[in-house]
């Protein structure tokens, strides 16, 4: 009889790396993101020790670069504009949860690494957003703005010509302009 193996990777990962480790006496958590964050300082040795006791499962460690941090950042903030939960969390607690940073260090390396600030980035994300709902037609205006967590219309429409250099409004025209245009041919 043939069977077809049903598993989660990251799941069987942890679970090997947790087993391994506790062998060795390693305290360590994972974080949000499933990256594995370790308690002491890991020496050269002790990592290639550790890689020796992954490697016949196939797994390795390699230390998290400033690349994959900022990237992780980048996620994080999408999943946060994109989940309805603005008004539940603030963007430096709910960061530092998820990435396990503190935020003032993540702020940093983001604007070290980006030229732009967390800020301005999920500013960004919102916009685009918010260009999505809008053309989608389902929502006001109002509703929106609610949605983003902007305080008023006014407030996202002032933040919206700023990113796009149009307001919402003037935004809706031209597509519906150009809607009008590709029936009419």
């Amino acid at each position: 009889m043939k069977f077809r193996l049903d598993y989660i990777p990251k799941q069987v990962c942890q679970k090997v790396v947790s087993e391994r480790l506790k062998e060795m006496r390693i305290a360590f958590s994972f974080n949000a993101l499933g990256h594995l964050v370790v308690e002491t300082e890991v020496s050269p040795a002790l990592l290639t020790e550790i890689n020796k006791a992954l490697a016949p499962y196939g797994i390795s460690l390699s230390e998290t670069g400033k690349n994959d941090i900022v990237n992780d950042i980048k996620k994080a903030v999408e999943e946060l504009v994109y989940s309805g939960d603005m008004r539940k969390f603030t963007t430096s607690v709910y960061l530092s949860k998820k990435l396990g940073y503190s935020y003032s260090y993540l702020s940093n390396l983001f604007s070290e690494e980006t030229y732009t600030s967390i800020e301005n980035f999920i500013i960004l994300r919102k916009i685009e957003y918010a260009k999505r709902l809008i053309i989608a037609g389902d929502m006001s205006l109002t509703e929106i703005a609610f949605k983003l967590d902007y305080s008023s219309v006014a407030h996202l429409s002032g933040q919206f010509k700023k990113v796009t250099g149009l307001t919402p409004t003037a935004f809706l025209r031209i597509l519906e302009k150009r809607n009008l245009k590709t029936k009419n041919l």
